[in-house]
């Protein structure tokens, strides 16, 4: 190799090693080289936010007055919340109950659901004027291997 080689690698490596330890063993932070300060408090964003849903609660209000609606108050939206997460709590137990008892099918159920499949594919393809599949060549199709 040559000495020019050597020399620009051995003093890229040098910089990068210098620039590691630099950043290793200075004392204090990042955020203090930077004169970094948050600008507001987590209380104020807290206050904020409140302040936030209070106008939006009153512009919703103000709207439902106009077309002769009670009046909607936080609790009631906190209801509806809670309604809507158990509603969807509960579809997610259904659907993972479904995909168990799907994961624990007999070999039976699957030959079951296999000819269904075949059945409906097949009637779709005579529509179209296509010949059938059978069985071998509809699995093959679904495990995504080309038919043979």
């Amino acid at each position: 190799m040559d000495a020019f080689v050597y020399i620009v690698v051995g003093g890229m490596s040098a910089l990068i090693i210098a620039l590691l330890l630099i950043g290793r063993f200075y004392p204090g932070s990042g955020a203090e080289v930077l004169d970094w300060k948050p600008t507001r408090s987590v209380e104020t964003e807290a206050e904020l936010e409140l302040t936030d849903v209070d106008q939006m609660l009153e512009a919703q209000n103000e709207r439902r007055r106009r077309r002769g609606e009670p009046d909607r108050t936080i609790e009631d939206f906190e209801g509806e919340v809670a309604a809507h997460l158990r509603e969807q709590t509960r579809r997610r137990q259904d659907y993972l109950a479904r995909e168990r008892a799907k994961a624990q099918s007999s070999p039976e159920e699957d030959q079951e659901d296999l000819e269904q499949l075949l059945t409906l594919h097949n009637d779709r393809r005579r529509r179209r004027g296509q010949p059938e599949l059978t069985a071998d060549e509809l699995r093959s199709q679904l495990e995504g291997r080309p038919q043979g």
